[in-house]
């Protein structure tokens, strides 16, 4: 069976597309979304926001400039994710701090 027993697909001519580099921005914010949640709760999850955004402004560009864009997206939701979490863990010390600075208060100090 020869190569050329099999028939061949048309060729029209003109270059293929050519793929687009992944955008390093949309990368590192899907990696610091992945760390807001883990080691570095607050910086990595404002830093995924930020690069996430940046990121968007390259593959949205006309013409793209690089592929990516759902990793950005990843890293952005990633980011407000773990920024509203973070603000929810501040609000719950804050109550626990009140809650019994008030139980303290009330029944009249640590002298009782």
């Amino acid at each position: 069976m020869n190569q050329s027993d099999y028939p061949q697909p048309p060729n029209y001519g003109g270059m293929p597309p050519v793929a687009l580099p992944s955008s390093t921005l949309a990368l590192v914010s899907m990696i610091a979304g992945i760390l807001g949640f883990t080691l570095f709760p607050v910086v990595a999850s404002i830093v995924a926001i930020i690069t996430g955004n940046m990121a968007r402004k390259e593959t949205r560009a006309v013409p793209p400039t690089a592929s990516g864009d759902g990793m950005a997206t990843a890293g952005i939701i990633m980011g407000w994710v773990g920024v509203g979490l973070a603000v929810l863990g501040i609000c719950c010390v804050i109550a626990y701090f009140v809650f019994f600075v008030g139980i303290i208060g009330a029944s009249g100090g640590f002298n009782n």
